[in-house]
């Protein structure tokens, strides 16, 4: 007789629900699981270049803040160079590119310290302005965003980047770019990140 065949079938579509703290940030979420949270140190502490503040809030289709939001977030040192076999040349000891951080569950807003990144070269394309590329999953996301964050004080760099020059109109464009502004010292720029509506951010099909 033939063997029988068991057939599996597609589960159900589900989005990140309140368990994803607790497996990629569980001491936010209240266990004590690791000595050190993975993922909140980016720079580390001989990270050359300026340091410098980024934060901000993901907000609904209604206006309101999502707060149980995770972001990881990638980037370059000063010098342009990515933590990665392929990224360019050497990177100062501890210093990963990389971080994870998640919303405050009373406000929905977010925020990290890190170095501002340089000028990088791109896959095929000329060189790329100082960003960010950062990941958001949450409940009611289906599949992680990607998108970038790209630094209002670095206007000609912009205006040059292959990537940010596919976005077509400019007012989209604007959202992309973060805001800089001072706080005790250190510039902190404001990058909020819009799921829907108006001034709806920019997602990349990564």
């Amino acid at each position: 007789m033939p063997q029988e065949l068991n057939y599996l079938r597609e589960s159900a579509s589900q989005t990140a629900g309140p368990y994803v703290h607790i497996g990629l940030a569980p001491g936010a979420a209240g266990f004590d699981i690791y000595g050190k949270e993975l993922g909140w140190d980016i720079a580390g502490p001989n990270a050359k270049g300026e340091k410098i503040r980024v934060e901000g809030c993901v907000i609904d289709g209604m206006g309101a803040p999502i707060k149980d939001v995770m972001l990881e977030v990638w980037q370059a040192n000063t010098d342009g160079v990515y933590a990665h076999p392929e990224g360019g040349g050497p990177v100062e000891e501890g210093f990963r590119g990389w971080g994870r951080v998640i919303t405050d569950f009373d406000t929905g807003e977010w925020a990290f310290e890190t170095v501002k990144p340089g000028r990088c070269a791109g896959r095929n394309v000329g060189a790329q302005a100082p960003h960010l590329s950062l990941w958001i999953v949450a409940r009611g996301i289906n599949i992680g965003l990607h998108t970038r964050m790209y630094f209002d004080d670095e206007g000609e760099a912009n205006s040059e980047d292959p990537v940010l020059n596919l976005v077509e109109w400019e007012n989209r464009r604007s959202t992309l770019i973060a805001k800089r502004a001072e706080r005790d010292g250190m510039p902190v720029y404001r990058f909020d990140i819009r799921l829907q509506g108006e001034d709806e951010t920019v997602f990349f099909d990564v």
